[in-house]
């Protein structure tokens, strides 16, 4: 196994049922175990992309932090945003086909709200993330071949950028793991200043 980057010091617990979160935690040390919230996720009439995810990702960060008062507890949620466009999971590969077919040849933006809670100490950090997107212009015998390759059905914005789907994407401006659901550098900076989690000891010279 490859040597950690980072060591937890903290009870650390994520809020998400997504294994591409936990997945990329675990790439750099920050392995936590995982507690999915079970929350109403159906957006507010009129709500923006960045209200909907901030909105999102209290709730799943409160809901866990009831039951765990003394952990820290990190919770995400993405959307994808074209104009006053909101994208979330499409619910069948039509969908999927409907929503790529809008993306297609455009930018768009990928939101992803996160929030960190401690009930104990009355800790609560709430942040959103954004990064550009840009697609090639694929005709809709593609498009209809991703959508039916089963991938984007749980995914917002109906694409995986880690997986099958990265080869939609063009060009990404901002934080690419955002783009995949969580903001590395942002949530690590967090993390390291509430010293929940250290640099892991570099190995020792001859």
């Amino acid at each position: 196994m490859p040597t950690p980057v980072f060591i937890l010091k903290k009870p650390l617990l994520l809020a998400s049922a997504s294994p591409r979160r936990r997945s990329l935690l675990a790439s750099i040390g920050i392995d936590c175990p995982a507690y999915p919230a079970a929350i109403d996720e159906s957006r507010l009439p009129g709500e923006n992309g960045e209200k909907y995810v901030l909105r999102l990702a209290a709730a799943k960060a409160q809901a866990v932090a009831g039951r765990f008062p003394e952990s820290f507890v990190l919770a995400a949620d993405t959307v994808v945003c074209q104009g006053k466009r909101v994208f979330g999971k499409p619910a069948s590969p039509e969908e999927a086909v409907r929503t790529l077919t809008l993306l297609a040849g455009k930018e768009h933006r990928v939101l992803t709200g996160y929030c960190l809670v401690r009930k104990s100490s009355d800790l609560h950090v709430i942040r959103c993330v954004s990064s550009r997107v840009r697609f090639a212009a694929w005709d809709a015998a593609t498009l209809a071949a991703y959508a039916a390759c089963g991938e984007p059905l749980d995914k917002a914005g109906a694409y995986g950028i880690q997986g099958a789907g990265a080869f939609l994407v063009t060009s990404v401006s901002g934080s690419s793991t955002n783009v995949i659901g969580l903001p590395l550098a942002e949530i690590v900076g967090l993390l390291l200043y509430l010293a929940v989690i250290v640099p892991a000891a570099a190995p020792e010279g001859p």
